[in-house]
């Protein structure tokens, strides 16, 4: 039995997910592959991933080429009520609801694991983490997972590590088709999309501190500088700190950014990036926001410490007053504000991602008993099958080597 809000409001998830499979032609070609060969057939897929449109039409994809779907989100906030009742409606094990508790939040991932799921498909590390401490028992029938995010492949690298880890793992997110195109593209547009409908504030003109120049740090300053802003990185990496020199961006530290910028957005996937120093010294009225799977980047349990008075402002945006008078204001409570704030990537991009990850699934049961490794790379022709498909849906052709360049090549 699935745990949602309300199943009656199915009809405008619906809608949701037709308007998204609309715009992911990879997955429309996926799902027609998999209706016809049925790839899953007698599989149970346990899935944690931001529960809204784009995951949904993922999880009906994979239900069409014959998996039983068990179903939760990955973060409280980014969860869409009426795109959960849909996919109730549609047949599939459904956990989630918008503004779970931390103990909902962890019952549902239990339901979604406690039915015997033989594939994982995870989105931060939670499922995983949740089968080797808390349901040791469900392991046995794991053939293998998929990891979506550079923080679920850091918490995944650990447990490899130590020893921990009991069955292999693709690390999706680590594929070129992945990476590149939703780490920059879709986190730049999705983060100040969520900004922008937020606060209704302009960019153009001010000062943007984005903190971290990984994949995604780069689209989010990319869009920054796009909107006119002036762009201040701070990094702990002295090879991206050049690389965000060289493309045009100030470098400095935080202590020092935090006294110039207007907008903070963190993309690091590290904890205490912004701290009780950088608060005191930020100006007058600065937003801050977080872009990185977890809600520890900027210091939210310090922050509430120390602020005088707090309270919502505007929807997502709280109002915290520091001692002397002056505020700061946090949007979605410090969460993933792309998907707190708004809908997450475009929907094109993430045609692109979880195009692997159902490639990488299928991979993961093909290959059922052979794999050795515990952390394992997409495929080199699972990430080019992607992008054929891709260009081949742009109605865009490209050069082909001949004989003669393919023997140059590996002579």
């Amino acid at each position: 039995m699935s745990i949602i809000r309300d199943v009656n409001l199915a009809p405008s998830g619906e809608n949701k997910i037709e308007w998204v499979k609309r715009s992911c032609p990879l997955l429309r070609s996926l799902e027609a592959d998999f209706l016809r060969s049925r790839p899953f057939a007698g599989k149970r897929i346990a899935l944690s991933i931001h529960l809204e449109a784009k995951t949904a039409y993922l999880c009906k994809v994979l239900a069409a080429g014959g998996a039983e779907m068990f179903v939760t989100g990955s973060n409280p906030l980014s969860t869409q009520d009426d795109v959960a009742a849909a996919l109730v409606k549609a047949g599939l094990n459904v956990y989630a609801w918008h503004g779970a508790t931390a103990e909902e939040y962890d019952a549902h991932i239990t339901e979604a694991l406690s039915h015997h799921a033989n594939l994982i498909i995870d989105d931060g590390g939670d499922l995983v983490h949740a089968l080797h401490t808390r349901l040791p028992d469900e392991l046995p029938y794991v053939i293998g997972g998929c990891e979506e995010t550079t923080t679920g492949i850091t918490r995944l690298i650990a447990m490899d590590r130590d020893g921990k880890l009991r069955f292999p793992m693709v690390k999706v997110n680590n594929a070129d088709c992945k990476h590149l195109f939703d780490n920059r593209y879709g986190t730049g547009q999705s983060v100040w999309d969520g900004i922008n409908r937020t606060t209704n504030l302009i960019v153009a003109g001010k000062t943007v501190v984005v903190a971290g120049y990984g994949w995604c740090g780069k689209g989010v300053a990319m869009r920054a500088k796009g909107l006119g802003a002036r762009v201040i990185v701070t990094e702990i990496d002295p090879i991206r700190a050049i690389e965000a020199i060289m493309d045009g961006f100030d470098v400095m530290p935080m202590r020092e950014a935090a006294k110039r910028g207007d907008f903070f957005v963190t993309v690091t996937g590290c904890s205490g990036v912004i701290t009780e120093a950088d608060f005191t010294a930020m100006k007058e009225g600065a937003v801050l926001c977080n872009a990185g799977h977890f809600d520890i980047e900027i210091d939210m349990k310090r922050l509430r410490e120390i602020a005088t008075e707090c309270g919502e402002i505007r929807n997502n945006i709280m109002a915290y007053t520091l001692p002397g008078g002056k505020h700061v204001y946090v949007l979605g409570e410090g969460r993933l504000v792309n998907l707190a704030c708004g809908d997450g990537h475009p929907a094109e991009i993430m045609d692109m991602s979880f195009a692997i990850q159902a490639l990488s699934a299928k991979y993961l049961v093909e290959n059922e008993g052979k794999l050795t490794e515990k952390l394992i790379d997409v495929p080199k022709e699972v990430d080019l099958e992607v992008a054929n498909r891709k260009l081949a849906s742009l109605g865009v052709q490209i050069d082909t080597l001949t004989s003669a360049q393919e023997e140059y090549l590996h002579r």
